[in-house]
């Protein structure tokens, strides 16, 4: 069994409910599932586009790191993914950012995440669920949330 977290993002669609039903469709293979609170959160990329709502969820798995991306995308599929552009609007997003302590770097799949420490809306939910949590890089997750504790993302109730 590998711990997992999974980034989860939505601008498209009424997004909150976007994570919502991809949180009742990972209940369906996840193990112990924690989630985050939801964070309101400005993009990354054009802005010409709307807010986002962000959550990382935290389980247990016995599925392979592909294996995990199989179902991750198929949710996105299920849930009439739209991804419109790079960093661009899109109706739900699942991002593997965390295997257990694997590092991974195939084709289809990069973990850590390749820009996890560089996202507020990743590190701030990650850390409410883990704070105690070592990378597989040896990087302190409590180091990475110090450039982010000002954050301006609002939680939904």
């Amino acid at each position: 069994m590998k711990t997992v977290y999974i980034a989860l993002g939505s601008n498209l669609n009424n997004p909150l409910e976007q994570l919502k039903q991809a949180v009742e469709n990972l209940k369906k293979f996840a193990i112990n599932l924690e989630v985050s609170s939801f964070y309101g959160s400005k993009p990354v990329g054009p802005q010409d586009q709307p807010d986002y709502v962000n959550a990382v969820a935290k389980f247990k798995t016995e599925l392979s790191p592909i294996e995990l991306l199989d179902k991750l995308q198929a949710i996105e599929n299920q849930q009439g993914r739209v991804r419109l552009r790079r960093w661009g609007e899109r109706t739900l997003d699942l991002d593997i950012i965390l295997y257990g302590n694997e590092q991974i770097n195939s084709e289809r799949l990069t973990v850590p995440h390749i820009e996890m420490r560089n996202r507020e809306f990743v590190i701030v939910p990650l850390y409410e669920l883990s704070p105690d949590l070592v990378l597989p890089t040896g990087e302190h997750l409590v180091d990475l949330y110090q450039q982010f504790k000002d954050h301006q993302m609002f939680i939904f109730n």
